[in-house]
């Protein structure tokens, strides 16, 4: 492509239809790139985004994941976060935040997930501030230095690794760092959207001796089972009584409850069951409150009388973007994740929004 423009779906204000612009499109900055967006995956929390569910600028290109092909290196950006050499043409994934390491989470907690000052593709990278093209919702994205940026392994299919481009590593994180799956463990978690399918995947991967997946509509849990995904598959967004289809959660794992249930719903109603689900002694791993969806009633005494380990986990770093990465030879060959991703044309944008917030696909991304 010759000319110095490039196309983006922009949120000018909350709560109305997005537009498809054009920008002027930049030289890359020293230590970054551009990159010509192959595809931008659309993740439920763009959908919060959208509605001023968090405090964001605007006007904003969005698209906080996606995968694409090297245009144009900067100077002194010539090697990956593994480093690997990188050339014009390579296929590369990069992570949507750059931590500041210099606030008090990142120089003494040692917590980068949690840096006051991260900036983050899609999220909160205006376009007034510059440069315009920061958002995977484009056909080319402006990458800062300081971006992990990782090239993923030759043969890797771009829509797979888009599947869980950025519920993977925040599975990762959360497995990591927060609590992990341990070998013969049974786990239940709960939602079936992609972030519910990560924590199941890699719980799988983990070693677990059983994974089921309770969530909904039954068409995505069917999709998961299609791709191999979770052992069981039980829908509880469409049943008549929701209190059997947690019954059926626990007999499937033993009847005393899970060893571990990993909440990916983001419906807050769910963390009041997922401390039902768990046996007691065992551990509740919240992921899925990413946004601020509102209050839940939940009952002290089934995290103390069931002594409940209950952590919380927030976001991802890059070093988890590249350990995603480097599982994705792994969880192509086991799951079949391409048959969970569903391409849409930048103009179609809307119809893609539409699709992911009626749960009709698995996953969405914008090809340009």
């Amino acid at each position: 492509m010759s000319a110095r423009t490039g196309r983006a779906v922009v949120l000018e204000s909350f709560g109305r239809p997005l537009a498809l612009r054009t920008f002027d499109l930049p030289a890359p900055p020293d230590g970054g790139m551009v990159v010509a967006c192959t595809y931008g995956g659309i993740c439920g929390t763009d959908l919060h985004l959208r509605q001023g569910h968090l405090a964001i600028p605007t006007p904003l290109v969005l698209g906080h994941e996606g995968i694409g092909v090297v245009r144009e290196l900067g100077a002194g950006a010539a090697r990956d976060a593994t480093g690997a050499e990188l050339r014009p043409g390579d296929t590369v994934m990069w992570a949507s935040s750059i931590a500041c390491g210099r606030c008090v989470p990142c120089r003494l907690h040692r917590e980068p997930t949690l840096c006051e000052n991260r900036r983050t593709y899609g999220v909160n990278r205006s376009v007034e501030q510059g440069p315009a093209l920061s958002g995977a919702w484009a056909d080319h994205i402006v990458l800062q230095p300081g971006t992990t940026v990782v090239r993923p392994a030759d043969g890797v299919d771009p829509l797979a690794a888009m599947s869980l481009a950025c519920a993977g590593p925040t599975v990762v994180h959360a497995l990591y760092e927060r609590r992990p799956v341990r070998v013969g463990e049974t786990v239940v978690v709960q939602g079936s959207g992609p972030v519910g399918l990560a924590a199941a995947a890699l719980a799988q991967l983990s070693g677990a001796a059983k994974v089921v997946i309770v969530g909904g509509p039954a068409g995505r849990l069917a999709a998961a089972a299609a791709a191999g995904i979770g052992d069981a598959h039980l829908d509880i967004a469409g049943a008549a009584d929701p209190e059997q289809v947690l019954d059926q959660v626990r007999e499937a794992v033993g009847g005393d409850g899970a060893d571990l249930v990993i909440e990916c719903a983001g419906v807050p109603a769910a963390v009041a069951q997922g401390l039902r689900l768990a046996r007691r002694g065992g551990s509740y791993l919240v992921i899925g409150q990413y946004t601020d969806a509102g209050d839940t009633l939940i009952n002290p005494h089934q995290i103390v009388h069931r002594q409940l380990d209950v952590v919380g986990s927030w976001a991802f770093t890059g070093a988890h973007l590249v350990e995603y990465v480097k599982l994705l030879p792994a969880l192509t060959a086991r799951f079949d994740l391409r048959s969970l991703v569903t391409a849409y044309p930048l103009e179609e944008h809307a119809a893609a929004l539409s699709a992911v917030a009626d749960g009709s696909v698995m996953k969405a991304v914008l090809a340009s």
